[in-house]
C-alpha cells in the first residue's frame, strides 16, 4: 500500500464503519464481551497461580490441639517443634482466639455463627518451616510424628492443599484454552459476517471500481482496515472494562464476598498486550475471509 493512498483508504474505512454503524456497533459490543469473558478468566487464572505459587515457596503447617490439653504438654510439644530444623513458630492461637479470627473473617455474615452453643474451633500452633540449606523438610513425616504426639488432634500442611489446587489448575488451564477458542471462533464469526454487510452494501460500487480498472487490493484494503479498526476499539474497550471491574473489586471485595481476599492483582502488561493483539489479528483475519469469496486473493 503506497503511503500517499493511506488517507483515503483509512476515510473509506470510516464511511464503511459510519454506513453500517447499527451493525458495527451490535458485533463491537458483543466482541467486547467474548474478550471481557476470556480476560476475567485470566484474570482469574493468574492470580490463582501466583497464591499457589506464593504458598509453595515456604512449607507451614497448623497443628491442631485436642480441647482440654494441659499446659505442661502444650510446651513439651512447642519444644519438640522448636527442635526441628528450619521450623519457626509463627503463631500459637488459643480456641478464643480462633472463634476471634474466623468472625473477622466473615465479615457481616458473621452472625451466623451467635447461634452456636459452643466454640468449635480447636486451639493450634501455626509453623513455617525456612531451612537454611534450601531443602524442605519432608512434610508426611512431620506430619506423621507430630500427630503421634499427645494432645495433637491433626496436622495440616500447606503442600497438601497445593497439590490438590495443582490438579484444580490443570483442568483449569485445559478449560481456558477451550474457552478461548470458542470465543475466538466466535469472533471471528461476528467480523466476517460484519465485513459481509459492508461488502453487500456497496457491492455496485465495487463492481464499478473493478470496471474502470481498480485492483483488487485497491477495493480491498478499506475492508481491511476496517475490520481491523472492529478489532482495535473490541481490544481496548475490554481491556478498559475489565480494568475498571478489577478496581472495583480490589475496592469493594470485603464489601462483595463478605471477607477480605489474598493480594489482588490485575494482568500484567503481556496479558493486556495479547488480548490486544489477538483482538486486532481475529479483526484482519475475519476481513481476509469475508473478501474470500468475493475477490480472488
Amino acid at each position: 500500500m503506497k503511503l500517499r493512498l493511506a488517507p483515503y483508504f483509512i476515510r473509506q474505512a470510516i464511511q464503511n464503519v459510519r454506513k453500517n454503524w447499527l451493525v458495527h456497533v451490535v458485533g463491537v459490543s458483543t466482541m467486547v464481551i467474548s474478550f471481557l469473558i476470556f480476560g476475567t478468566f485470566l484474570l482469574l487464572f493468574y492470580n490463582l497461580d501466583s497464591w499457589i505459587h506464593g504458598w509453595g515457596d515456604t512449607l507451614s503447617m497448623s497443628i491442631y490441639l485436642e480441647d482440654g490439653i494441659d499446659r505442661g504438654t502444650r510446651e513439651k510439644l512447642v519444644s519438640l517443634i522448636r527442635e526441628i530444623p528450619g521450623a519457626h513458630i509463627e503463631r500459637t492461637i488459643t480456641k478464643k482466639q480462633a472463634f476471634i479470627d474466623l468472625k473477622r473473617a466473615l465479615g457481616r455474615e458473621a452472625s451466623v455463627l451467635e447461634g452456636l452453643p459452643r466454640n468449635p474451633l480447636p486451639a493450634s500452633i501455626e509453623v513455617a518451616f525456612h531451612p537454611s540449606g534450601g531443602e524442605k523438610p519432608d512434610p508426611e513425616k512431620l506430619r506423621k510424628k507430630l500427630e503421634a504426639f499427645t494432645g495433637v488432634a491433626e496436622v495440616q500442611y500447606s503442600e497438601e492443599w497445593l497439590n490438590r489446587f495443582e490438579g484444580l489448575m490443570k483442568v483449569f488451564r485445559l478449560a481456558g484454552l477451550i474457552i478461548g477458542g470458542l470465543l475466538g471462533l466466535g469472533v471471528l464469526f461476528i467480523v466476517t459476517n460484519t465485513i459481509k454487510l459492508t461488502i453487500y452494501s456497496r457491492q455496485e460500487e465495487i463492481e464499478i471500481m473493478k470496471l474502470v480498472g481498480a485492483t483488487d487490493w485497491f477495493v480491498k484494503t478499506p475492508f481491511l482496515l476496517e475490520g481491523s479498526m472492529q478489532g482495535i476499539v473490541s481490544g481496548m474497550l475490554s481491556v478498559l472494562v475489565l480494568y475498571s471491574g478489577y478496581l472495583i473489586l480490589s475496592v469493594k471485595k470485603a464489601d462483595i464476598f463478605g471477607f477480605a481476599l489474598l493480594d489482588f492483582v490485575f494482568i500484567p502488561n503481556s496479558y493486556t498486550l495479547t488480548i490486544f493483539v489477538v483482538s486486532v489479528a481475529l479483526g484482519l483475519l475475519g476481513s481476509f475471509i469475508a473478501l474470500g469469496r468475493f475477490f480472488r486473493l
